[in-house]
């Protein structure tokens, strides 16, 4: 998705080689961001009504996205740089 807001690099912006290399090196966090991806696309799905959904459940999938983005903060905050 082309406009799909939210996305690691409009989140992280000044933070992207970081990630990159991050990504490069521990895979766990390089599954942290597909599964962020992955989320957030489904948000975005629910948001637009492309794929709609109980308003509930299009909640949870903001509580998931937020919750693995903090994990993203935290670990960019701890690596060393």
């Amino acid at each position: 998705m082309a406009n799909t807001p939210h996305t690691l690099q409009e989140e992280f912006p000044t933070q992207l080689e970081q990630i990159h290399e991050l990504k490069i090196a521990n895979a766990h966090f390089a599954k942290l961001l597909e599964e962020y991806d992955a989320l957030n696309t489904r948000v975005h799905l629910a948001e637009t009504n492309v794929e709609p959904m109980e308003a509930l459940a299009e909640t949870e999938l903001r509580k998931q996205r937020a919750a693995i983005k903090d994990e993203i903060a935290r670990m960019l905050s701890t690596a060393a740089v």
